[in-house]
């Protein structure tokens, strides 16, 4: 019960602490390429982003039939909510994937799209789920995104800013 009381206080904004999160690919679990197993984040702002679809601002598909040309606009649009809530790649622990009627052949597609977003060095722990279909038929993914954001950033070198 303390442990939750802890939690249930860390979760409402109670007793910040800055994030910091640990990006874990434990030995005695298969090789995970480009995804983390397992990420712990210490407490910080949590920010959840609803699944984005290859909508453009305008509410206008993105790239129908184009598996690539929607990934790419659904990171785009993660991007730009994350950043909504002070967030970006880097902050992000854990991503959920849902691609319509999914063939092993779209992960490279998928994964060379989610690598100029991701940083690669603390990759996020990934569930990729394929469905049969999505809130409308000219849809072909939906990506949702956890971050953790701690309420003050280490110092960067202006080399390693994106």
């Amino acid at each position: 019960m303390k442990t939750l009381v802890v939690l249930t206080f860390a979760l409402l904004g109670c007793g910040r602490i800055s994030a910091q999160t640990e990006f874990l690919k434990p030995d005695g679990l298969s090789p995970a390429n480009g995804y983390s197993h397992v990420a712990v984040a210490r407490p910080g702002r949590l920010v959840f982003v609803a699944g984005q679809v290859a909508n453009n601002r305008e509410g206008k598909l993105v790239g129908k039939g184009d598996l690539k040309a929607q990934t790419v606009q659904v990171f785009e649009n993660l991007k730009t909510a994350l950043a909504s809530a002070g967030a970006s790649f880097d902050d992000v622990v854990k991503i959920g994937w849902y691609v319509k009627e999914f063939k092993p052949e779209y992960l490279p597609t998928l994964r060379e799209v989610r690598n100029r977003y991701v940083n690669s060095a603390k990759s996020p722990t990934s569930t990729l789920v394929g469905v049969q279909s999505l809130f409308q038929d000219d849809y072909l993914i939906e990506v949702e995104a956890v971050a953790v954001v701690p309420e003050k950033r280490p110092a960067q070198k202006k080399a390693d800013r994106h």
